[in-house]
């Protein structure tokens, strides 16, 4: 009996305790626009050390306009717009990612 008594009023220090210590300012909340959040995260040098275009055999051309998802996706997305080929095949063009 006492043991569980000890145990039960252990057990509720313990669920209490987060409500009773104070929160420094070093360990406040910070709100921050998405912008100023990605903006604030390290940056490095991009690598493209493993990727292979050729790995990736499922696009598809869903609406059979002769582009593929990929393209399509691409197209759409372009902050400067890409040369379309033959077969849908994309040139040139600039993106833009967070």
């Amino acid at each position: 009996m006492i043991k569980t008594t000890v145990r039960a009023f252990a057990a509720a220090a313990l669920a209490l305790l987060p409500l009773t210590t104070a929160t420094t300012a070093a360990h406040a909340a910070e709100t921050l626009s998405l912008h100023d959040g990605i903006e604030a995260l390290p940056q490095a040098a991009e690598s493209r050390d493993g990727y292979e275009r050729t790995k990736f055999k499922h696009w598809l051309d869903e609406d059979k306009d002769g582009c593929n998802t990929r393209n399509e996706v691409l197209l759409a997305e372009a902050a400067t717009a890409p040369t379309v080929g033959v077969g849908c095949k994309i040139t040139g063009g600039t993106w833009r990612s967070y």
